[in-house]
């Protein structure tokens, strides 16, 4: 048997036959920036902890300042009145674990507390450069306590001059951690992340004054009163708070209470779906689901609401240990739970008259290929849909003429060679299909919106080379973004100019656009240019070249005719005219086909004639 020296568990020392370790105790100071890397991830890591922080602390009014250079965060600051602290708990703050809100395990199954503030300074200071500056509240209290920590090591304790509260001021976040400097995003799109951190925080304290500033000027700001819906209306203003329904239910499981939006107005993106749990913003797919199926068949598919909710449940409940940055959570009883939100949601739709409003011209909104029946003859009775010839309404025949027009105006792209044979229109199904023939007979289905998408992607895409993009509007559009959304433009201004897109700031979150992409033709309804936008904003991006790249695949989306769009066989032919000379007819930029072919071998086999 082989020998079983070397196997005694000595934990100081090892004997001569076991051979080099390859497993070694990192020194803690490592050990420290990496525990730190998952709480702190990036810029609004930091802020969301310092202001969960001050938020315990009972403040009412917390200012958070931001300044950057061209490139990156340079320095946060988060102010607040709240508690402070003394000299003794303001030095055991910044070490790992240090905590006044629990003393055992079980106690964190029981805390509504948004953290602790000795876990978030430990990791932040791991990672940074730390200033705390604090004054405790009441008498006695003496001068503040100024804190300056680096690195994780405490560097200097001393009395400074302060009121009431606490200010920590971040600076050279992730200078001894290079690696995770490397992969932070684009300033524009860290200080979104930031600000989209803090209207979730707003959102869920209405109570609490917010002010967040950029390089000195006010981005985000709340406080005109205590109410949701007052906090609200400061971050999204007028038009979204008045188009908001109140929501109420209680149950033994979970009191909900918030808003809801009617069904009006669907977004593309769930990004204005804000649910808080105790206080605490989450992220849950199974909550944005629940509140999506409570419309039920209100919303187009793909499409959410706005909606800001909180649900107060026991917090033994709810886990929000699950992630490092407790965004995410679990939740017990969870299946109830979502049963009791989308029933919440359906009871207060419910409620409500939810006739859709009238336009502006007083007709009701009708779908732009909507066809009267006939009130006699042949075709009295049949329904539209399968009316003998089906044309389109003289609104809708209009707008398609617009659209194809604007797609045959010179552009300047160079003449190709293409590979589509060239077709006779047959017809169109549903409004969606065109079917033509080739000369030999074969069937072609082609996809009239993927195939007008990628004539104007193609169209974009030239034009932007050559700089004959843009169409200046009559009368300037004023749009209005989220703090989040806000943030973004800023930061992609140039790229939207480079596609047509004229836009200047117009306020704090208000925008002027002067001009659009002269692809899009006539478009001088905000809802429509937000819409656009709100594509763009979809999702997080890498680089500028994503983000130009989605810009220019939205505008070729939203300049196409639609789906269920009513064509002549004119209007058909102009567009397979228009799709042979692109560059890459056989997809949309979304890689979707534009045409599927068959054959009539295909055919004829099909209908056993081979």
């Amino acid at each position: 048997m082989p020998s079983r020296r070397g196997c005694g568990r000595k934990v100081r020392g090892m004997t001569a036959d076991e051979g080099t370790p390859t497993i070694h105790l990192l020194d803690p100071s490592e050990a420290m920036k990496i525990a730190a890397g998952e709480v702190v991830e990036r810029p609004a890591s930091v802020v969301k902890e310092l202001v969960e922080n001050s938020l315990d602390a009972g403040s009412k009014r917390i200012r958070v300042e931001v300044n950057s250079s061209p490139r990156q965060i340079t320095r946060i600051s988060v102010t607040d009145d709240g508690i402070g602290m003394n000299r003794a708990d303001a030095r055991l703050a910044f070490l790992p674990h240090a905590t006044s809100k629990i003393r055992t395990l079980s106690d964190l199954g029981n805390t509504l507390s948004l953290g602790f503030r000795g876990e978030a300074l430990a990791s932040i200071a791991a990672v940074s450069q730390v200033t705390l500056v604090t004054r405790c509240r009441g008498e006695g209290c003496g001068n503040a306590t100024r804190v300056q920590a680096r690195g994780g090591e405490i560097v200097n304790l001393s009395e400074a001059g302060a009121p009431q509260g606490t200010t920590v001021v971040v600076e050279d976040l992730f200078y001894n951690t290079p690696a995770r400097q490397k992969f932070l995003k684009s300033l524009q799109a860290e200080l979104a992340q930031l600000t989209g951190a803090l209207e979730a925080l707003a959102i869920a304290h209405p109570s609490v004054v917010f002010q967040f500033f950029h390089n000195g000027r006010e981005r985000l700001a709340t406080g005109r009163g205590p109410d949701l819906l007052e906090a609200i209306t400061d971050l999204y203003g007028n038009e979204v708070a008045g188009d908001l329904i109140p929501l109420s239910a209680d149950h033994p499981l979970v009191r909900i209470s918030g808003y809801i939006s009617t069904p009006f107005s669907p977004r593309k993106t769930p990004s204005r779906v804000l649910v808080s749990i105790n206080g605490r913003p989450v992220f849950s797919r199974q909550i944005l689901r629940a509140i999506r199926r409570g419309y039920g068949t209100l919303l187009p598919s793909h499409t959410y609401p706005v909606a800001f909710l909180d649900l107060l449940m026991d917090p033994s409940r709810v886990d929000v240990n699950v992630h490092p940055t407790k965004r995410h959570v679990r939740i017990g009883k969870e299946h109830e739970i979502l049963a009791i939100i989308e029933e919440a949601v359906r009871e207060c739709l419910r409620s409500e008259d939810l006739t859709p409003p009238v336009q502006e011209s007083g007709a009701a909104r009708t779908s732009p290929g909507t066809v009267p029946a006939p009130a006699h003859g042949p075709a009295a009775g049949i329904p539209a849909d399968f009316a003998p010839v089906r044309e389109p309404s003289p609104v809708s025949a209009k707008m398609t003429d617009m659209r194809l027009r604007q797609t045959e105006l010179p552009t300047g792209i160079s003449s190709v060679e293409t590979l589509v044979p060239e077709m006779e229109v047959v017809g169109q199904i549903g409004g969606t299909y065109i079917l033509a023939r080739t000369r030999g007979d074969d069937l072609i289905l082609i996809d009239q919106h993927a195939a007008h998408e990628r004539v104007l992607y193609d169209q974009v895409t030239e034009k932007r080379d050559a700089r004959r993009v843009s169409q200046e509007l009559l009368v300037p559009v004023v749009i209005r973004e989220s703090p989040r959304e806000a943030a973004l433009l800023r930061g992609i201004t140039g790229l939207l100019g480079d596609r047509g897109f004229i836009v200047e700031e117009f306020g704090k979150e208000s925008f002027l656009v002067r001009g659009i992409p002269s692809v899009l033709g006539r478009m001088d309804d905000a809802s429509a240019i937000h819409d656009l936008l709100g594509d763009i904003f979809s999702e997080e991006v890498d680089t500028p070249e994503d983000t130009g790249e989605r810009i220019s695949r939205s505008i070729a989306c939203k300049g196409a005719i639609k789906a269920g769009t009513i064509c002549t066989r004119e209007q058909c032919e102009r567009l397979v005219a228009q799709l042979r000379l692109t560059k890459s007819p056989y997809t949309c930029p979304h890689g979707r086909p534009t045409m599927v072919s068959f054959s009539k071998s295909a055919l004829d086999a099909l209908f056993k004639r081979t």
